[in-house]
């Protein structure tokens, strides 16, 4: 009898229950990279629509990629498709005008919108609606890393390729869970759930993919302990790709940890970030990885905003979330994983090819880390920084870790977190000339936020007292 891989064993059951997933037989699954081939797959399946189209996404940007969604969109409901549509307030708030979702309502399609600010809770902000979701006649899903806008297709004419993301299509029961993730945030937003005619339902095998539906909300953290459980578990390999890794210390340990007992695994994220602060978080974790073993990859395009991981030539992850803990603590995000061995070396044969436009770090006789080109590779150019509060906050995250353990000694800094540790050291002292200086500032400052916060949770309190009231017999 063939022996059965430890990952393989725990992959369908075991991780599911981790990861507090959705799980199901019988699915047909396929890759799709990069924004051009994905958005083309994604505007025919629109276009083949006959029932419902659910789209939720982070970003829809009003530019010649979110137009030719919005006519899509607009054409199928006007052949008699329900479309629903929800996207994130502020994903969309410098990207995309009021006059272009009234010009989708108007046409009949909903829309809905996540966390806008409320004066009774200042910092929901910190929670995003990061999931990529189209749905299409209950049929087929999509999702993945990709938001809908221009970077994701590039502009030939400037020479400027596409930043590398990967989404998956899936065909099979599995697509109910995902529905029922869509009807999920749709209740969240609005208050009432889709109609049962619109809600999950079970749907006749497709292939033969194990599929896991990984519906991530505020604080649950499935995500997390299933990654921690991934790199206990495999025992050959574990390639992961990241386009925002701002990892935890216990994380960064589990990578380290089965690096050292022989596991190849490997780490591919941007060279050259969108979101800078990110992106040198990111590489203060270079070090300790490099040392247990983990071989890390700077990617020499553009941008790489992929979120995926295969593991033992088994086990493939896709999906919107980020190794942070905005994705993992804070947002909504939808994930999946496979087992299955055919999409795995799929996987693994795009990896290499990324690997191809790569350049590998590796640590130096000196104080730095150096990098090693895979191939010859020109320097990427840098896009231009946007502001994204899941990149915020999980960049402040990692600038309080990296204070906290420069100011409390529990363990020691590396030469990668100075550019962290100067950034902080500017703020406080920004701060301690205005309190200096100008007192006031800081004490309205202080006065305005606690007075709000304060006002908010007086009338949370006053709601819920009375709430209580209506309830009694």
């Amino acid at each position: 009898m063939d022996s059965v891989d430890p990952l393989e064993a725990l992959a369908t059951h075991v991780f599911s229950r981790v990861a507090d997933a959705q799980q199901s037989t019988g699915n047909r699954v396929r890759i799709l990279c990069d924004g051009p081939e994905t958005f083309s797959v994604w505007l025919q399946a629109i276009g083949r629509a006959s029932a419902t189209v659910h789209l939720e996404n982070y970003i829809l940007q009003e530019d010649e990629v979110g137009e030719a969604f919005a006519a899509a969109l607009i054409s199928a409901q006007q052949r008699g498709v329900a479309c629903k549509i929800i996207y994130d307030w502020l994903g969309c708030a410098t990207r995309t005008s009021r006059a272009f979702w009234r010009r989708l309502t108007e046409a009949g399609v909903q829309v809905r919108r996540y966390n806008p600010p409320h004066f009774m809770n200042p910092l929901r902000l910190i929670s995003r609606d990061h999931r990529k979701i189209l749905c299409v006649d209950g049929a087929v899903a999509f999702t993945g890393g990709l938001c809908i806008g221009h970077d994701w297709v590039g502009n030939p004419a400037r020479n400027l390729p596409p930043w590398r993301d990967t989404a998956i299509e899936i065909r099979g029961p599995a697509v109910a869970h995902i529905e029922a993730a869509f009807s999920d945030s749709w209740a969240f937003i609005g208050g009432a759930s889709l109609p049962p005619a619109e809600g999950p339902a079970a749907l006749a095998r497709e292939g033969g993919c194990d599929v896991s539906v990984i519906a991530g909300r505020p604080e649950a953290m499935g995500l997390y302990r299933l990654e921690q459980l991934v790199a206990a578990v495999a025992t050959r390999t574990l390639w992961l790709t990241d386009g925002y890794f701002v990892a935890t210390t216990g994380y960064v340990r589990a990578l380290g940890g089965a690096a050292q007992i022989g596991v190849d695994v490997r780490l591919l994220v941007p060279g050259s970030s969108n979101w800078p602060l990110v992106g040198t978080l990111s590489k203060a974790a270079y070090r300790p990885l490099l040392q247990a073993g983990v071989r890390v990859f700077e990617w020499n395009g553009p941008m790489l905003h992929a979120k995926t991981a295969v593991a033992d030539g088994c086990w493939t992850r896709i999906g919107s979330s980020n190794s942070n803990l905005a994705s993992w603590v804070s947002n909504r995000e939808l994930d999946v994983t496979v087992k299955d061995r055919e999409l795995a070396r799929h996987m693994e044969e795009i990896y290499l090819r990324d690997l191809q436009g790569s350049t590998e770090v590796r640590l130096s006789q000196g104080r730095r880390s150096q990098r090693q080109p895979v191939t010859a590779s020109p320097d990427p150019k840098p896009y231009p920084v946007t502001a994204m509060s899941g990149r915020l906050f999980s960049g402040i995250i990692g600038l309080g870790s990296t204070l906290s353990a420069l100011l409390s000694q529990r363990r020691n800094v590396v030469p990668e977190e100075t550019l962290v540790i100067c950034t902080g050291g500017t703020v406080l002292v920004c701060l301690a000339l205005l309190a200096f200086f100008v007192p006031r500032v800081i004490a309205w400052t202080i006065a305005v936020v606690a007075l709000w916060s304060g006002i908010g949770l007086l009338m949370k309190a006053w709601r819920l007292w009375h709430a209580d009231d209506e309830i009694d017999p």
